[in-house]
């Protein structure tokens, strides 16, 4: 084996189905991703992240396979192998120093924080979601905001604001889904699969009880024990019921993915 990486290196910062859909694209075509993500991610969608890899150790996503490293000996190993999408759980910063990466991807999707710049991170860097600014706190911005322009690489300005309107599904929108009433640590005894009705125990936080408002198949749920803030989206419930819906790559975060693609082939 050889000892050093061949191919461009892209740093994917959030594991979420988002930043996973990213690197599972980015993978396909030959890059070498890397995702870097916290010890407690809050992540619902799990089994369509590869967040799930920092709690299981490993995580699959339609075919690729992402594994959890902690130290940069094991990630620049996983990385010049070639063969599974590296989770590092430690220091963005280390990453960067360590490795001097071409391209630094934000797929954190922090909606309502204001983000930090970013844009000295690496040569090329690509903010997903509101907030972000192309030409200034990053290089280049995608929407990520349903609607024509999803997917769309924005080169100067910014996406479409945050709403906070999800979409509707079987007539459903915000009732769908169960969000920390404050912050502390989310407590639940649920999977992602289990089948509920309204007014069934979601979980709770602290000593707030968050019910299902709906009936339906939790597609996504915070794991058990894991710090909040207040405001974070911690469950998920779809009324269609069907567990085909709780796996896999989601068309918006494909679409997402492939914006990034095409960013990175026209930098």
């Amino acid at each position: 084996m050889s000892h050093e990486i061949s191919g461009t290196l892209v740093v994917i910062k959030g594991g979420g189905d988002v930043g996973s859909a990213v690197a599972h694209l980015l993978f396909g075509h030959d890059y070498i991703p890397v995702i870097v993500e916290s010890e407690t991610p809050s992540t619902t969608r799990r089994r369509m992240a590869f967040a799930a890899a920092v709690f299981d150790g490993e995580a699959e996503l339609e075919g690729v396979r992402a594994e959890r490293v902690e130290s940069l000996a094991a990630l620049r190993a996983l990385l010049i192998w070639k063969k599974v999408v590296p989770v590092f759980v430690g220091s963005l910063e280390d990453v960067l120093r360590e490795f001097s990466p071409p391209i630094v991807i934000d797929a954190r999707m922090r909606k309502r924080d204001i983000p930090e710049t970013q844009i000295a991170q690496a040569p090329f860097t690509i903010g997903l979601g509101p907030g972000l600014v192309a030409g200034q706190t990053v290089h280049v911005v995608i929407e990520t905001s349903r609607g024509p322009t999803l997917g769309q690489v924005i080169t100067e300005g910014r996406t479409e604001p945050y709403t906070g309107e999800p979409i509707s599904i079987a007539g459903y929108k915000r009732e769908r889904y169960a969000y920390a009433p404050v912050a502390g640590t989310f407590h639940t005894q649920l999977e992602i699969g289990t089948t509920v009705h309204a007014g069934d125990l979601l979980g709770q936080v602290e000593n707030h009880e968050l019910r299902a408002q709906v009936d339906g198949i939790i597609r996504g749920i915070t794991k058990d024990g894991i710090e909040v803030k207040q405001g974070t989206k911690v469950a998920a419930v779809d009324p269609r019921g069907q567990a085909e819906f709780t796996t896999g790559i989601a068309e918006r975060p494909r679409k997402i993915a492939e914006g990034v693609l095409e960013a990175i082939r026209r930098r």
